[in-house]
C-alpha cells in the first residue's frame, strides 16, 4: 500500500513516456555524450538518457516520480556504468556542494516544481567551472505561439505529469548565475508549441569575481 508521504507519481505518463520522447532521441544523442567525470542527472524520469553516456566515470541521478524511477532503475542494470538513483525532487539534492564535473538536464525545468530552486542546487553542487548540460523546451518566442502555450499549459500539465508549456527555460538558466551560456535551437524555430533548445553553461569560477551572464 502506498504511504501517505509517498509520491502518487503519473503511472501512465511514465508508461508512454519512452514512446513519446523518441523523437527528440537525435538531441539525447548530441547532448548526453558530452557528459564527463562525475555526473549528476536532473529527473532521469525512465533512464532515457542512460545509454547514450559515454565518457563519465559515474553517474548520480535523481527522479520523485516512483513509477519513473523503477523504470530507470531497470535500464540502469543494463549499462556498463556506476549508477545511483535517489527518490528526490532537484528542489534539495543530498550531495556535497562542488561533487560533480557535469550535471545533465533534459525536459526537466518544464516539470519541477521550484525550477528556480533546482536550478541554485544545480549550481551549488557543480564544482567551479563545472558543465550544465541542457535539452529543454521552453515557451515561443513567436507571441502567437506564447499565446497558444498560455492557453493550453493548465489542462496539458494535468495530462503530461506536471509539465508547462509555457515556461521560458532558457531565461531561468541564463538568470540562475551561470555564466558562459550556450544556446542552439535543436530544429527550426518555427510556429510550435514545444520549440527545443540545448546548449551548455558553466558554474563561475569560485576564485574569481561572479560576473552571472555579463
Amino acid at each position: 500500500m502506498q504511504s501517505e508521504t509517498e509520491p502518487r507519481g503519473h503511472p501512465v505518463v511514465a508508461a508512454v513516456l519512452d514512446a513519446a520522447m523518441w523523437p527528440l532521441r537525435k538531441v539525447r544523442k548530441q547532448i548526453v555524450p558530452q557528459a564527463a567525470g562525475r555526473v549528476l542527472e536532473i529527473g532521469v524520469g525512465t533512464g532515457a538518457n542512460f545509454p547514450y553516456y559515454r565518457d563519465a566515470d559515474s553517474l548520480a541521478g535523481v527522479e520523485p516520480d516512483p513509477h519513473m524511477l523503477r523504470r530507470a532503475r531497470r535500464r540502469a542494470e543494463s549499462i556498463s556504468l556506476d549508477v545511483d538513483l535517489s527518490a528526490r525532487g532537484a528542489e534539495q539534492l543530498p550531495y556535497d556542494d562542488a561533487s560533480f564535473d557535469t550535471v545533465v538536464a533534459t525536459w526537466v525545468l518544464c516539470t519541477i516544481p521550484d525550477p528556480e530552486a533546482a536550478l541554485a542546487e544545480m549550481r551549488r553542487v557543480l564544482r567551479p567551472r563545472g558543465t550544465l548540460l541542457f535539452a529543454e523546451h521552453t515557451r515561443s518566442p513567436q507571441r502567437l505561439a506564447a499565446r497558444v502555450q498560455g492557453g493550453l499549459s493548465p489542462c496539458w500539465s494535468r495530462l503530461a505529469g506536471g509539465c508547462r508549456l509555457d515556461r521560458d527555460s532558457i531565461a531561468m538558466i541564463r538568470d540562475a548565475g551561470f555564466e558562459d551560456v550556450v544556446v542552439e535551437p535543436a530544429g527550426r524555430e518555427r510556429f510550435t508549441l514545444t520549440p527545443v533548445y540545448l546548449g551548455t553553461a558553466r558554474r563561475p569560477d569560485a576564485r574569481a569575481p561572479d560576473r552571472g551572464n555579463d
